[in-house]
């Protein structure tokens, strides 16, 4: 049989003429809908041109310079006299829009090419496009479209390529994006509004990250503790202001539901965590809805000073520390009992107050606690009031300057933790997770003239948070002390304290006055 040859068929493609008269409409159309866009978009600049253009039309050209006399001396008063507003309308809208135009999208393209950031496909060459820009006394916050086949981790490993390519010494990688709760919205037009909200914020963008180039540190200075106007009569243990945050908000920590530890060097600020942490709880202190029962191997060197905050207080003698950690599991057993199979989540009460057990230096109590039987006593009180205590109201606050697993064994026990100045890189990971250095946790270069500076693992996400706890004086804790002391004193069986300074009160009670705020003020308006 003979072998058939294959037959080629060719196809003829269809060439359409297309008028000169069709093109030119196209064209006009597609001028006329980025021109649109653009004025829409721009409408700052669009919108006082048009103005410009209609007053000088109507009134003669010669306006337009009294026009721009007004408008400067305007903007000038409205910078003296209220900075914030002007920087929330003027100055940061701005200078997002130059910093967006003059510096990265002029160097975008080079930068990632050389930072290994972008891809080719034959003769066509892909870069991540930049979403937005935006600017504040912290740096810019630069949000990207990945490519695909990239990953935040590949570009958290360029992110020092990428500081210094746009002139800054550090940039953070974060997935997604940050800082974008929604709002509550009210009045008519408030579904429409959740709605739009939930659009634009709500929905989970994994093709999405951002970029922080970090410019100016709001943390370099002192961040004044809340003032006595500030601290609420019932706390909110799922919102506790304690201090601040790299981009300039205001930093709270959950202690519903959690534990919390606090590692750092020697000198690094464990103190500022501590009584910033008692600050924010000091209302319900006074009110008796929040009971601390205080630790102090260090003699009460750190604690003694607010002792009338605490309903326990055990300092002079290790059997009685044991002491407090086996009433704290006792009375956690009692709740088991009592509110099993009624409720999931402890509620606060004058008569059922949520205890926070505070342990100043947790490496006393267990790696460098020679008496065997009493180490094992203490530790065995820690296990069970860590993996149970949280939803019955029983919390735990611990400092370490040494966080290796054989000194805080229960290390992983602890849901929040805070990492201060470090004297090891490899002690950040252990603190705040495996890669959290990596992802820019460097705790370990932290100076020492920043006391009270750390980072923390936030809202839920895998990169670290740099921020600055409130600086607490002795004046502080005296007023603190006299002013917010607790219902239910501590048992004379705590030992003796140290004498304490009179605090000068009032005729209604009230101590000293609180750090003044104009500077902090002054620094978040971005006058630096």
């Amino acid at each position: 049989m003979a072998r058939r040859e294959p037959q080629l068929v060719r196809l003829q493609s269809s060439v359409f003429a297309v008028p000169r008269w069709a093109l030119l409409v196209g064209l006009m159309f597609r001028a006329l809908y980025r021109g649109v866009r653009l004025a829409l978009r721009y409408w700052r600049v669009t919108g006082p041109a048009v103005l410009l253009v209609w007053l000088g039309w109507r009134a003669g050209w010669q306006i337009i310079p009294i026009v721009f006399l007004l408008a400067a001396a305007g903007l000038s008063g409205w910078r003296i006299g209220h900075r914030d507003s002007f920087g929330v309308w003027v100055k940061w809208p701005w200078l997002s829009r130059w910093r967006r135009w003059w510096l990265y999208r002029r160097g975008w393209e080079p930068t990632m090419r050389g930072c290994g950031l972008s891809t080719a496909h034959g003769s066509v060459q892909y870069w991540p496009p930049i979403l937005s820009v935006k600017s504040s006394p912290a740096g810019d916050v630069v949000r990207v479209r990945l490519l695909r086949g990239q990953t935040p981790d590949t570009w958290s490993g360029k992110s020092s390529e990428l500081a210094y390519a746009f002139g800054t010494r550090l940039c953070r990688v974060f997935s997604g994006r940050i800082n974008v709760l929604p709002k509550i919205r009210a009045g008519r037009l408030g579904v429409l509004m959740a709605w739009w909200d939930r659009h634009r914020f709500g929905r989970d963008r994994p093709t999405e990250m951002t970029l922080v180039f970090v410019r100016g540190d709001l943390l370099a200075y002192a961040v004044p503790a809340i003032g006595p106007d500030s601290i609420p009569h019932t706390p909110d243990l799922s919102s506790l202001p304690v201090g601040l945050r790299e981009d300039g908000s205001w930093l709270r920590i959950v202690l519903e539901q959690t534990h919390v530890l606090i590692a750092g060097a020697t000198g690094s600020g464990k103190g500022s965590v501590i009584w910033s942490i008692l600050r924010a709880l000091a209302g319900g202190i006074r009110s008796g809805l929040v009971q601390v029962w205080a630790i102090d191997p260090k003699g009460g060197m750190e604690l003694a000073m607010g002792r009338r905050l605490f309903s326990r207080f055990a300092y002079s003698s290790l059997p009685e520390m044991a002491d407090v950690l086996d009433q704290a599991v006792e009375v956690m057993r009692e709740r088991q009992t009592r509110l099993a199979g009624s409720v999931r989540q402890h509620v606060p009460a004058p008569a059922d107050p949520t205890i926070v057990v505070l342990v100043d230096e947790l490496a006393a109590l267990t790696a460098y606690l020679t008496d065997k039987d009493l180490r094992a006593r203490i530790e065995a009180a820690l296990a069970v009031l860590l993996s149970q205590g949280r939803a019955l109201g029983v919390h735990v606050i611990a400092a370490v300057q040494d966080p290796r697993k054989e000194v805080v064994k229960f290390r992983d026990l602890f849901p929040t933790r805070v990492g201060l100045r470090m004297t090891e890189d490899e002690q950040v990971d252990m603190v705040l997770g495996a890669g959290a250095r990596k992802r820019g946790a460097l705790a370990d270069q932290i100076p020492a003239s920043l006391p009270g500076v750390g980072y923390m693992v936030l809202d839920q996400r895998p990169e670290p948070v740099r921020v600055r706890f409130t600086h607490i004086t002795d004046d502080h804790i005296h007023d603190m002390n006299t002013r917010y002391a607790t219902p239910t004193p501590a048992p004379a069986s705590a030992g003796s304290v140290p004498p304490q300074r009179n605090t000068p009160v009032d005729g209604n009670g009230n101590g000293s006055e609180p750090l003044p705020v104009e500077l902090f003020n002054k620094l978040r308006g971005g006058d630096r």
